[in-house]
């Protein structure tokens, strides 16, 4: 089944997404659109040589008429985040980038489900439901995707079980405002509080407020390392991707516009999503502490905050 995907923004994350859409053989066709037009040439014949060794795939540079037909559409364009800046400091910048975007993307490709990467993740997701015709089922921002995979092999390194037996999420924002709501936290359905305990003690006590500062500041760490972040969101959007192309109804947590979990409406922001074949198909909202929902109601109060004060027009 064909399933065509087009790529705005040919920087480090975008030729990443493509590189990691090529090797999970998620698309037949990938689209790389880019101001910098010799860059996206550049990373698509890159990737396009190691295609004999994938699975087929027609990727090559374009322009936005050449989206047209697209399933999916992944926006990854906008300002990098500098060392030292936090993500909603490049909040206007990015909105006027997106500005310029949505017009020419939702004219030439009107029925594709839309995934925003670019940072401010949950402000610029926001801004596609509130500026385009684009139905709110059809927009995803990655959100707090990657944040719940660094949780994730953050807590499987402390405990050393395999990935695959941990479950846990971040809420919230992508951002400093998001938290782990603990009280979901488990392996293999043994909450992880117990499972120290279940297995002998044979680990340290998990420092639980260690573990969310891990996540909360990989991103920056990697950055003043490498000056990007890249390979994890790379495969993290084509995970997503191939949620979506395989219609087979996944529970994942993504940033979507909230309408009224947990109290919560008119801004988007990370809780657990099915995603499917439509794009989001159904919330969820699991039970959480009240302490933990307080939190929640916090980080959608700081990303209101911040939008008040943005001007999308």
């Amino acid at each position: 089944m064909a399933n065509k995907i087009t790529i705005i923004g040919a920087g480090q994350v975008g030729s990443s997404i493509a590189y990691a859409l090529c090797l999970k053989g998620v698309a037949t066709e990938i689209v790389l659109i880019d101001i910098d037009a010799k860059r996206a040439m550049g990373e698509a014949m890159d990737i396009r040589q190691g295609t004999p060794y994938m699975s087929p795939v027609n990727i090559h540079e374009g322009t936005y008429e050449d989206a047209k037909g697209s399933n999916i559409v992944i926006v990854t364009s906008g300002a990098a985040r500098k060392p030292g800046q936090t993500r909603l400091d490049l909040a206007q910048t990015n909105v006027n980038i997106f500005k310029s975007i949505i017009p020419q993307i939702t004219r030439v490709a009107p029925d594709a489900i839309y995934v925003l990467v670019a940072n401010p993740v949950d402000i610029l997701t926001y801004q596609l439901a509130k500026t385009s015709s684009i139905p709110v089922n059809r927009i995803i921002g990655t959100g707090t995707l990657l944040d719940t995979a660094r949780l994730r092999t953050k807590i499987a390194d402390e405990y050393g079980i395999g990935q695959a037996n941990l479950h846990a999420y971040v809420f919230g924002e992508h951002g400093d405002s998001s938290f782990v709501p603990w009280s979901m936290v488990n392996i293999a359905s043994v909450p992880v509080d117990d499972y120290n305990h279940a297995v002998g003690n044979k680990h340290e006590p998990l420092d639980k407020a260690a573990v969310e500062e891990y996540v909360r500041k990989s991103g920056a760490i990697i950055i003043d390392a490498k000056r990007c972040t890249n390979y994890a969101i790379g495969v993290t959007t084509a995970r997503l991707c191939e949620m979506i192309k395989n219609n087979n109804p996944s529970v994942t947590i993504v940033s979507t516009m909230l309408n009224g979990e947990y109290g919560i409406s008119d801004v988007c922001l990370s809780i657990p999503t099915v995603v499917g074949g439509n794009g989001v198909e159904g919330r969820l909202a699991p039970p959480l502490a009240d302490s933990e929902v307080e939190q929640l109601r916090k980080s959608a109060e700081t990303l209101k905050g911040i939008i008040s004060q943005l001007d999308f027009n």
